[in-house]
């Protein structure tokens, strides 16, 4: 393969990072059908793989890719309606703005956020919800968003379809809610946002970058819009601390070798004090209301303890645990027991918490992570021959590439002096 031909496939991954939820969102605002949308701006992009080798990279990718997804959607509607309603027909290929889709006084004019409250409808199941936008807004694979809700791809494929198929049937509108509908959407839109952040932070699929910028900076700018919505709402100021503060870690998270590096590990001088200071503030501003935080203020105060010490000694473990049992009360799911264990082994030791971690055995005995966690623990109690059982079983269940670099490191490092059992 030429050079020309290398550089034009870089640039349609770069567009597909950049662009796809744009193309999407545009179809969809138009043609008012979200197969329609899907199906064409993925033609699209495939007619971007045969010609820009060829032709040349365009000046404009996003609206070359627009323009041409258009043309397909014309297309495959003019074959759908060959012996239907050609006046329907003509008012979807030439209004600019389809019925439904108006919105209301003060909207928030971006494509995107249109999209999400769409994918977003109560009608539809809040996992489902998330898969939708993780589909059409983050441009994941259905094999990707299957690998984070832990299920069969098939079965993440019909869920999609079947949502898809009900947003169609119940005519939901494409628009962003009006103010008095607002706030019961917004706690749906921030499940579906942390989840496409925690795509970026940490991509699921083995194919595809270790840490997706373009997802994590999508999340924090489609937050800051919600934000702007409600300036208000505890959980908005939540959420987005939290990724703030998650985000600002990046830069320190990966190896110039591709391997993660553990929290306890990080060049803290590589983080970012503007990021960390947004986030801290806003944590400061939450406080300072006295209002009873819920579970995104809970995590993103955690993490602001995180991000205040100078060094992994300075930690203040137990103001972290604390944090953790008020978040387990709020949210009693395993995860977030097991992250609490991986606190505790810090303040009380590795005995305590490993105890606790096998109580979660047959509730995330799947879960890479879990794993993870016992291998360390095991490791740092010197329990060498069990700790590489488990760092080989989160090894065969981890999909993320630089993840699985970092625990075949630390497998291949049993009987070395142990370190923390810090996250990243």
């Amino acid at each position: 393969m030429d050079a020309r031909a290398v550089d034009a496939r870089a640039a349609v991954t770069r567009a597909h990072r950049e662009e796809w939820a744009r193309v999407v969102a545009a179809l969809a605002r138009r043609f008012g059908d979200l197969d329609v949308a899907e199906e064409a701006a993925a033609e699209a992009f495939a007619t971007a793989v045969e010609r820009w080798p060829a032709d040349g990279v365009p000046p404009n990718p996003g609206g070359w890719l627009t323009t041409t997804a258009n043309r397909k959607a014309i297309d495959r509607i003019r074959r759908e309606n060959k012996r239907g309603d050609k006046q329907k027909e003509a008012r979807m290929l030439h209004d600019d703005d389809p019925p439904g889709t108006s919105e209301p006084p003060g909207a928030i004019d971006d494509e995107r956020l249109r999209l999400i409250f769409t994918c977003c409808h109560p009608a539809l199941a809040l996992e489902t919800r998330v898969a939708l936008t993780l589909r059409l807004v983050g441009g994941l694979t259905v094999a990707e968003i299957a690998r984070a809700f832990l299920v069969q791809e098939s079965a993440m494929g019909q869920r999609i379809t079947r949502a898809k198929a009900k947003i169609k049937a119940a005519r939901i509108p494409y628009r962003v809610p009006s103010a008095e509908d607002l706030p019961a959407r917004v706690s749906g839109v921030l499940a579906v946002l942390y989840l496409v952040f925690n795509e970026g932070y940490l991509a699921t699929g083995p194919d595809t970058d270790p840490v997706r910028h373009d997802l994590t900076a999508a999340a924090i700018r489609l937050t800051r819009l919600i934000r702007a919505l409600l300036p208000e709402d505890g959980e908005v100021a939540g959420l987005l601390a939290l990724m703030l503060l998650i985000e600002a870690r990046r830069t320190a998270r990966v190896s110039p070798s591709g391997e993660l590096i553990a929290l306890d590990e990080q060049d803290r001088g590589a983080w970012d004090t503007a990021l960390i200071a947004e986030g801290h503030q806003l944590v400061r501003e939450r406080l300072a209301t006295g209002a009873a935080p819920d579970r995104y203020q809970v995590l993103a105060a955690i993490n602001a303890v995180h991000t205040s010490a100078r060094d992994i000694r300075d930690t203040d473990w137990s103001q972290i645990v604390a944090l953790y049992d008020q978040l387990v009360r709020l949210d009693p799911s395993p995860i977030v027991a097991l992250n609490r264990a991986i606190a505790v082994a810090e303040l009380d030791g590795p005995q305590v918490a490993l105890a606790a971690v096998d109580r979660l055995e047959d509730k995330l005995l799947d879960y890479h992570a879990y794993h993870a966690t016992r291998a360390e623990l095991l490791r740092r109690l010197g329990h060498s021959q069990q700790s590489r059982a488990a760092y080989d079983r989160a090894i065969a269940l981890a999909g993320n590439t630089a993840e699985t670099a970092h625990l075949t490191h630390r497998r291949d490092q049993l009987g070395q002096p142990p370190s923390g059992a810090g996250s990243f």
